[in-house]
């Protein structure tokens, strides 16, 4: 991602009406404890176009975290199929999930993921190790990323010698470092003071309109799921039929 490259905030709106990279059909996933089965997701039916930001709000234990894993391909499902950025992700092996991964999706943590022995610049950096870049074109990159949360002045700073907010962004920087084209942020602002939250959001809404990047965001808090474009409800697993439309409407 360069600024060059970045799309024209017109771009966000082609989300309302644009084809889904996201197609999720008949989900369903059980956990088994025991001898015992725990279901979490019952027949989940799903579309995110291209280029929206939605938000996936409901209690605990309603299944958000275990369909944000699942769109991300960090995990499987027990039944149904998940069609993402093109690909039936549910047909791959673990291999080929991984390199998909790699080149399709940007994960955001809660607690951030930092690796406390590494600069900010080295912490970004480190996805695109598992890539052919070469040393000036990766550190092209990170400075890019970086620049883009506004950190660029802090690459050589230790996650000690941030605030939560700081070392958030570096996390967000990390997660965009590869150009992903799905960005899944798990409560990214549940560890967050409410001026460090706001940063954040602003950053991710600023992502998604002049970026033009598609985000599928986990979130408790209201305030949090207001910055994005669909507000979509789970309950004991089964997605809520109706969607609240947030301020890129």
């Amino acid at each position: 991602m360069s600024d060059s490259e970045a799309a024209p905030p017109e771009s966000a709106k082609k989300a309302n009406g644009g084809k889904a990279i996201i197609k999720v059909r008949g989900v369903r996933k059980v956990y088994q404890r025991g001898k015992q089965d725990i279901p979490v997701l019952e027949g989940i039916d799903l579309d995110v176009p291209e280029g929206s930001f939605e938000a996936l709000m409901g209690p605990s234990g309603s299944g958000k975290t275990t369909l944000l894993n699942l769109i991300a391909g960090i995990d499987r499902p027990t039944s149904g199929t998940l069609d993402v950025a093109g690909t039936d992700i549910t047909r791959l092996s673990e291999g080929d999930l991984a390199s998909w991964r790699a080149r399709h999706i940007g994960f955001i943590f809660q607690f951030y993921n930092l690796l406390p022995v590494l600069t900010a610049f080295q912490n970004v950096e480190l996805p695109l190790l598992l890539t052919n870049l070469g040393k000036a074109e990766r550190r092209k990159r990170v400075e890019t990323a970086l620049r883009v949360v506004g950190l660029e002045e802090r690459m050589d700073h230790y996650p000690r010698q941030l605030s939560g907010g700081q070392e958030q962004r570096v996390a967000i920087a990390r997660a965009i470092v590869t150009d992903p084209t799905i960005i899944v942020a798990d409560e990214p602002t549940g560890d967050l003071d409410r001026k460090s939250a706001e940063e954040v959001l602003k950053l991710l809404g600023l992502l998604h309109t002049k970026f033009n990047k598609t985000i599928v965001m986990v979130t408790h808090d209201p305030a949090a799921a207001q910055a994005a474009e669909i507000v979509r409800r789970l309950d004991k697993g089964q997605l809520a039929a109706d969607q609240t439309a947030g301020p890129f409407r």
